[in-house]
This record gives C-alpha cells, sequence and structure tokens, in this order.
C-alpha cells in the first residue's frame, strides 16, 4: 500500500509499505481521509516529539475492512474515527483517570504508523463509530475538535466572558465556535492574515484584528475595560504566548492550546501571576472527549464547511504541508486514492 512515511526528522518519504498481519483486538481500517495539522509540520521539521520511522497522520477517519478476530468487535463496513492517543491502563496516572499524562501513552501517526496511508492497523479500542450522514471532512474533523473540547474544558468559560482567541487557523476557528456557543459575550479573534480574519468574521467573531502593532491590546481595552476574562492561545508561538498573559484582566485565565516548539521560553514575572492572581493552564490532547467532539459536529455547533477543506492524495503530502507551512491553507487532508 502507499503510505507517507517519516524516516527521520526532516525526511517524508511517499512509498509503499506492505501490511502486516493483524494482532489481537486489532482491526484493518481503510482510510477515507486524514487531516494534516501544525503538529504534523512540528514532527517533520523535527521540533515535536515521534519516533521515525513511522507513517504519519493522526487525525482520520475510514470503514473497517478487516474486524480482526474478536467476536464482540466492529463489524466490517462501519464508518469509524480514530482516537490515535493509546494509553497504558496501569500506570498511576491511567489510575487516575489521567489517560493523557499516561507514562507510557503512545499515538498513532507518532509513534505506531497512522492515517497518511491507504489502510491502518488500530486497536479496536480506539475505535469510535461515525454516525450516519457524516462526511470525509467532518469526520477528519473529530480528533482536532476533540482537543479543542478539551480546551474549552481548561478555560471554564461563563457564559458573558469577553474572550480573546489568538491564531485564526484551523483550530482557533473550531475553538472560536465553541466558545461563542459556550454563551460568551463577546469573542475576539487575532490573524494576521486577511482571509483568516475574514472567515473568522462569517464565523461570528465580534471583532476580527490583525496584532500588528498595539491595536489589540487597545481594542480589548476599550471593549472590556480591565482586559479578557479568557485568553486562549491557539497559534503556539512566543510571541502569542506573552500577548496571552498581557491580555487577561487580573483574575484571568490564560490557556496554552497551540503548540510552541519545544525548548520555546518566555519571560514571566511571579509576582505578576501572584498580584494579577492569573490562571495559567495548558491543554494537552483529547481525553474521553471524541463522543462529545461527535456530538457537536453532528449538531451541527462546530461547521468545518467554512474553513475551506482541501483534499490531496498521498502523493501531495509535501505540498498539502507547504500550504499550511505558509499559510496559504486553513485546512487541508490526504484523501488515498484520489
Amino acid at each position: 500500500m502507499k503510505v507517507a512515511e517519516l524516516e527521520k526528522p526532516g525526511s517524508l518519504r511517499v512509498k509503499s509499505k506492505p501490511l502486516r498481519a493483524l494482532g489481537a483486538d486489532e482491526v484493518l481500517v481503510k482510510v477515507e481521509s486524514c487531516g494534516l495539522c501544525g503538529t504534523d509540520l512540528h514532527i517533520v521539521e523535527g521540533t515535536s516529539r515521534s519516533t521515525p520511522p513511522v507513517v504519519l497522520g493522526h487525525e482520520y477517519a475510514g470503514y473497517v475492512t478487516d474486524p480482526g478476530t474478536n467476536p464482540k468487535g466492529v463489524p466490517e463496513g462501519t464508518h469509524v474515527a480514530v482516537d490515535p492517543n493509546i494509553p497504558c491502563g496501569r500506570c498511576p496516572y491511567c489510575r487516575r483517570g489521567l489517560v493523557h499524562f499516561c507514562t507510557g501513552l503512545r499515538a498513532l501517526g507518532v509513534d505506531i504508523d497512522g492515517g497518511m496511508a491507504e489502510y491502518s492497523i488500530v486497536p479496536a479500542s480506539q475505535l469510535y463509530t461515525i454516525p450516519h450522514g457524516m462526511t470525509a471532512e467532518e469526520s477528519m474533523f473529530i480528533e482536532p475538535v476533540s482537543c479543542a473540547v478539551h480546551g474549552m474544558d481548561r478555560a471554564g468559560i461563563r457564559a458573558g466572558d469577553i474572550v480573546v482567541i489568538l491564531g485564526g487557523g484551523t483550530i482557533g476557528l473550531v475553538m472560536l465556535q465553541l466558545v461563542r456557543h459556550g454563551g460568551a459575550a463577546a469573542v475576539v479573534v487575532s490573524e494576521p492574515l486577511a482571509h483568516k480574519r475574514k472567515i473568522a468574521g462569517d464565523l461570528g467573531a465580534s471583532l476580527v484584528i490583525d496584532p500588528a502593532g498595539d491595536a489589540l491590546r487597545q481594542a480589548v481595552m476599550d471593549m472590556s475595560g480591565i482586559g479578557a476574562d479568557v485568553v486562549i492561545d491557539c497559534a503556539g508561538t512566543a510571541t502569542t504566548a506573552r500577548a496571552a498573559i498581557d491580555l487577561a484582566r487580573r483574575g484571568g485565565t490564560v490557556v496554552f492550546f497551540g503548540v510552541c516548539p519545544m525548548g520555546e521560553t518566555i519571560p514571566l514575572e511571579p509576582n505578576a501571576v501572584y498580584f494579577r492572581e492569573l490562571t495559567i493552564a495548558g491543554s494537552y490532547i483529547n481525553p474521553y472527549t471524541f463522543p462529545r467532539a461527535i456530538a457537536l459536529l453532528r449538531g451541527g455547533v462546530v461547521r468545518v464547511g467554512p474553513l475551506d477543506v482541501r483534499a490531496y492524495p498521498i502523493e501531495g503530502v509535501h505540498e498539502a504541508l507547504a500550504s499550511l507551512r505558509d499559510g496559504r491553507a486553513i485546512k487541508n487532508m490526504i484523501v488515498p486514492g484520489t
């Protein structure tokens, strides 16, 4: 079968790779669609963790073509989404219910061959049935939406809050929709690229602004008088991380959602955190949020149509990654066989 395999950081190759035999409690999934995201860019560039050689792709869905040997498993032909994060179930974190902190956590598309392939072998425990009628684009979005749902939980947004979202890419635009649905009185989106700002406006942002200069801070102060109740950094840069802390009001919450490169640091004054009584939270992957993501997509709370999703064959993976890197695209997906 055809795959996109990371041989080592900086070397992603489209190649043919044979399928191995299914193990116990594994199923074979014919990949329908596989999203590309900033994490994939970081993995290819070597600024995010991975275990090469490995077939990339952790945002994917497809159809079960071989249910394996488990008589109570997922039937052949079932439309499924894949949760890529596989906890051990035995470590102290797993036994506290904190499976995303599992000391032996492995992920499809990061440590184990994932979805940038014609077929993927997946543990049956990682499959979620997709309701009838969901499109390939919606199905591919289940994994990133599940991560955004966890980010919403970490943000603790209350009805009437003023929320700032830094970054109008895929996650920023998904988060915008969730924040509006969660009862925020106003949502400000900061995004340097004009075409992304337009989509944020179309999706109902109260204010969309180019972060150049001091316009963003002034706009937030004009709107609130004291700063934002919640700031969510969806861009994952040192610049946006610093801005997130500066924009929050006293007693406000800052969520670092976007993935900064490993080793990136910012200056932080502990006394300012103490005096302003800031809550600074991280948001890491998607513990137990897949069913909620499916419900949000199925119910139309999160709409993916406006995000201008572009489809590529496996052979187009390098072009797809390049257009994400330079900001030309908002969301790309691999559709094997096209």
